[in-house]
């Protein structure tokens, strides 16, 4: 089976791992492509064809200031991603509790956890 293109949905475009890395680099603001490359030791054409994969399934907006791109992480486009995440989340949450009570059982008859 012939494997989806990677600007079909947001889940596609984040399976490439740069891809992934630009993205957390993005969250805590607007970055220019140059800061981009510096910061992740990337060639700076590999870094724009990354940068149109995550814009054209909107997970990153880009503002144009004379010659110089800056791009910023796009919430609305990674809300997709958190509610599918916080399913797992859900998941996880009862496994510690879990995990959480059988220790407490334990400790509470002596023994160790």
């Amino acid at each position: 089976m012939p494997r989806a293109a990677t600007t079909s949905d947001v889940f596609n475009a984040i399976a490439e791992v740069r891809r992934r890395d630009i993205l957390v680099y993005l969250m805590p603001g607007e970055r220019s492509v140059g800061e981009i490359v510096d910061a992740l030791g990337l060639e700076q054409p590999s870094v724009s064809k990354h940068l149109k994969v995550l814009r054209d399934v909107a997970l990153v907006d880009v503002r144009r200031d004379g010659r110089r791109m800056f791009y910023r992480a796009n919430a609305e486009g990674i809300r997709p991603l958190h509610e599918w995440t916080s399913t797992f989340e859900r998941l996880w949450r009862r496994q510690l509790t879990g995990v959480k009570a059988r220790a407490e059982r334990h400790t509470s008859k002596g023994e160790q956890p």
